[in-house]
């Protein structure tokens, strides 16, 4: 065994347990460093608090003037929690948060000097923008960039650094983050689904989506995952043979949590309820050393603010526990990937849940036009759906075990799909008062009591109903949420207001009564969008088959996938409802086709090194044993030294042949993203790396893994399968 991994695993094995720090009880501590509510009421006065709850709930701006006094109450309060800086905390294209610190302190001259935070820096600051990805939208020397305070998402307290979230835009104005498209997609879906809800409740005044994440992830100790290249640089396993119990026996999943691992959720549960976040559930997932965590949903934007920050709090806290977290949504081969179900749903200020049956016809009615809705939305955007969960990484994980494929489509069950069946059959034109109540009654009236029992689940769909939301189970685990919850809240947003049009048309137009004319434009999504439903295996080649015969994509690669959003449809979607113009919508194509390119150019680069740094050398060390072996043989036994040494000389050729084939894949690798790195186009050079660099990953992968096997276990230099997912 290499000396570097031996010491990997003995520190792994000797390493004690941590305490178990006395837990204290959840509701007495949540939300303690966050700036909400109930601290605002003690640092502000009424009219800055005021502000802040029309601002929430409302969308009103903050004068400048209140901003004044909202600073020096967040001030006061972060003082008194022990912060000495502050920073605007944003989501840049770059996948992960970003932030520059700024001290309270400030000399006011002869030696002295105060804490101060003022309005402006509240409301504004304007970190460089030239290093992050922009998609050409600046110039390199073009460094100015602004962060904006969002007041919808409450500051927090990490550390000793107080944190505002806030949005990312370039000196011209173009989002260069990922919150403020989805700020502008949730305003949308607000005024669109609000429009529709004056047709069953003229009550309703907002409507705010929300959404619970399911994040999965990889526990590995922290000693052995540094002894692996890959998993430092790229954050998965490019190589290693399969170990030979893996998730078989599915003893892992539900599980006992080892303790070691229930150390490191005890102390990051505690984390998450000082910083406000919900987390309620947590197991161990199908894969060895796979778990799973997740909150109580939250609106939209808040959750998007917290999955992103818990990404951030896993990291430190695993590393207090000598953990590495792996989020990557593949980062061992043959096991289960990671993915982040984004649970979606739609609920009014008044208490209710559009995707949620109620007592009533008429409620039931309203859940009927949502659910349809949003069927007819994935039907006609599901290409646009594919793109808002590609990436290099996600790529590896669509297609199997128990991850969605590529293909987009909506599972609801057998019951709602009989209750589709039915309203379809409803004559078109005006309802007679009997057609009316059997329908009322027999159909929309029974909606509760068949969702009651209604417990199919399909683990290969992309998207589900669920009973009271729709899961989005194809996003990455990786991923920032706010890109699928764009692209999701945009097309149901505009659906819902080509439905309202529909309708009023034919109230205005063809005299109809407002229920008639809700039955007719339903009865026709519905028909519209048979091609989208689908019960059965996502997995299967007849699916494949049949979703080709109904017109449905099958982009199985980012580059495939995100070609999508540079469509018309597409950018007159986004430009249409406000979400992104143009130039935003194309940066953003460039900006996730190049990070594309570069995650497979640093795996494949990664990969030569191990390949031919460790991986070959050892083999030939190896072999240079056997060869010894087989002198020593052929002193002992003369000519006949072959019948006894056949083993070896058999092994001594196996060796040199993936030998051979490593060298001469790893010189075609380099040769080819050479050719790919000279093509001055984006798509062409993400195309070759899809098509001509990426197979090479595997068929390295291949031969090393042969040698794993063949090669002397003492020897070998990377840490294994069965130490990274076993060794506790």
């Amino acid at each position: 065994m290499s000396t570097l991994r031996f010491h990997a695993i003995k520190e792994s094995l000797d390493r004690k347990p941590l305490s178990i720090a006395e837990d204290q009880r959840r509701s007495s501590i949540f939300g303690e460093n966050v700036f909400n509510e109930k601290a605002m009421r003690q640092y502000l006065t009424a009219a800055a608090l005021s502000a802040i709850m029309d601002a929430t709930q409302k969308g009103t701006k903050i004068d400048r003037n209140v901003a004044d006094h909202i600073s020096t109450g967040m001030k006061e309060w972060a003082i008194s929690k022990g912060a000495t800086h502050y920073t605007h905390w944003f989501q840049p294209l770059t996948g992960t948060t970003a932030e520059k610190h700024d001290a309270f302190f400030e000399p006011i001259g002869n030696g002295n000097a105060i804490e101060k935070f003022g309005g402006d820096q509240l409301v504004q600051q304007e970190p460089d923008a030239s290093s992050f990805p922009n998609g050409g939208i600046r110039n390199t020397f073009e460094a100015r960039g602004y962060t904006a305070w969002d007041p919808t998402s409450p500051a927090f307290i990490f550390g000793t650094t107080l944190c505002i979230p806030t949005v990312f835009v370039a000196y011209t104005g173009e989002a260069l983050d990922y919150k403020t498209p989805l700020l502008r997609a949730l305003q949308a879906i607000d005024f669109a689904a609000v429009a529709v809800c004056k047709y069953f409740d003229k009550n309703v005044r907002k409507v705010n989506a929300s959404l619970g994440w399911e994040q999965e992830y990889f526990l590995v100790d922290r000693a052995l995952a540094l002894s692996r290249p890959d998993i430092v640089l790229t954050g998965r396993t490019l190589l290693g043979h399969s170990a030979a119990k893996g998730q078989q026996l599915d003893d892992h999943y539900f599980g006992s949590i080892p303790s070691r691992a229930l150390t490191f959720m005890r102390d990051l549960e505690h984390e998450c309820m000082l910083l406000g976040i919900p987390i309620k559930t947590r197991h161990n997932e199908v894969a060895p050393n796979q778990f799973e965590l997740a909150p109580i949903y939250e609106e939209a934007n808040l959750a998007v603010d917290h999955n992103s920050l818990i990404m951030d709090v896993m990291d430190k806290v695993a590393e207090r526990h000598q953990f590495k977290v792996l989020f990557h949504e593949k980062p061992f081969a043959g096991v289960n990937g990671s993915g982040k179900h984004n649970n979606w749903s739609l609920g009014t200020d008044t208490g209710v849940n559009l995707l949620s049956p109620g007592k009533t016809p008429m409620s039931n009615l309203q859940f009927l036009t949502f659910f349809i809705n949003t069927i007819k939305a994935v039907n006609d955007n599901e290409e646009l759906l594919r793109a808002s969960i590609a990436s290099a990484s996600n790529d590896h994980r669509l297609g199997a075990n128990e991850a969605p494929p590529a293909i987009m489509s909506v599972f609801i069950g057998q019951q709602l799909t009989a209750v589709l069946q039915e309203l379809q059959n409803v004559t078109s034109g005006k309802l007679s008062p009997e057609e009316k109540t059997e329908l009322k009654l027999n159909v929309v009236g029974k909606i509760p009591e068949i969702l009651l029992d209604n417990t199919d689940r399909n683990r290969t769909s992309p998207f589900a109903f669920t009973g009271n939301k729709f899961e989005f189970r194809a996003v990455g685990s990786k991923a920032n949420c706010a890109n699928a919850m764009t692209v999701l809240n945009a097309i149901v947003a505009k659906q819902l207001m080509d439905f309202k049009d529909e309708v009023d048309v034919l109230i205005e137009k063809k005299d109809m009564k407002k229920d008639d004319a809700i039955f007719n434009v339903l009865r026709e999504y519905i028909k519209k969008s048979k091609a989208i439903l689908f019960e059965g295996n996502g997995y299967s080649e007849e699916w494949e088959k049949q979703a080709k015969k109904r017109g449905l994509s099958n982009n199985k690669t980012t580059p495939e996938a995100l070609k999508v959003k540079l469509s018309k449809n597409s950018l007159e979607l986004f430009g249409g409802l406000g979400i992104m113009n143009e130039v935003e919508a194309k940066a953003r194509y460039e900006i996730e086709m190049e990070e594309y390119v570069l995650r497979i150019q640093i795996e494949s680069r990664v990969l030569g090194d191990i390949a031919r740094n460790h991986v070959v050398p050892t083999a030939v060390k190896y072999q240079n044993l056997l060869v010894e072996n087989v002198k020593g043989l052929k002193e002992i036994y003369g000519a006949s030294f072959k019948k006894v040494a056949q083993e070896q000389l058999n092994l001594i050729e196996n060796i040199s042949g993936h030998i051979e084939a490593i060298n001469s894949n790893v010189t075609a690798m380099t040769n080819e993203r050479k050719l790919a790195n000279s093509e001055s186009s984006i798509d062409k050079k993400a195309e070759l790396y899809s098509n001509k660099v990426k197979s090479f990953l595997e068929a390295i992968r291949y031969h090393c893994d042969k040698l794993e096997l063949l090669v002397d276990d003492e020897l070998w230099p990377l840490t294994k399968y069965r130490e990274l997912l076993f060794v506790r």
